[in-house]
């Protein structure tokens, strides 16, 4: 039923809204540039999906799995991704706006150079993710896991990561990254052995 739905918004307008896809499976599909509002994905699987320039508004993607497959310059207003598996997938160059991320695994995930605005993600699996070069915005992070994750020049002044797992995480040699981060007493003193080259025993 979605691919079909997709087949036809290609050949129409490009638009799909007002819908619910339970169950669907899809593998190789271009899905670029399909614009979707108040869309329900509900256990879908997707396997090497193009989702390149497509927009989700107040939609929600629910027990997916889309690992490996591409969302680039992606745009999301006000949509949920809930537990999903999205391990690999590509999200660079997005913009994601008062959308929520939870429950959910993004390792080895490339959100690179993309904008998250005020944007929740709570209990997700960031693991080793790219994430250099992101704009963060008001974001609220609970119990995320960014270990081993590379933050390059992505600019964390002001934002709260205290509750999350940021042990590995790759900044530059200078280390600016980090200036004015909000975190707690133990990521302190791990960070600060970093910087200093020491090992706490």
């Amino acid at each position: 039923m979605l691919e079909s739905r997709i087949i036809a918004a290609q050949s129409d307008d490009n638009f799909i809204e007002r819908m619910r896809f339970e169950g669907d499976i899809l593998s190789d599909v271009d899905i670029a540039r399909i614009e979707f509002e108040s869309v329900q994905f509900i256990q879908c699987q997707f396997s090497k999906c193009d989702f390149s320039k497509a927009s989700f508004y107040n939609s929600v993607f629910e027990n997916c799995n889309f690992a490996n497959c591409i969302f680039m310059e992606s745009y999301w207003k006000g949509s949920r991704i809930l537990t999903c598996k999205g391990d690999g997938s590509n999200f660079s160059k997005s913009h994601m706006k008062e959308t929520s991320l939870a429950d959910g695994s993004f390792r080895y995930a490339d959100f690179s150079s993309s904008t998250l605005e005020n944007c929740t993600i709570n209990d997700c699996n960031f693991t080793e993710a790219f994430l250099s070069e992101i704009r963060l915005k008001k974001p609220t992070l609970k119990a995320v896991n960014f270990a081993g994750a590379d933050f390059f020049k992505t600019l964390l002044k002001g934002i709260d990561l205290s509750d999350c797992i940021i042990d590995g995480i790759t900044v530059s040699d200078t280390r600016n990254e980090l200036r004015g981060a909000i975190v707690n007493a133990g990521q302190a003193v791990e960070l600060a052995a970093r910087v200093l080259g020491i090992k706490i025993v």
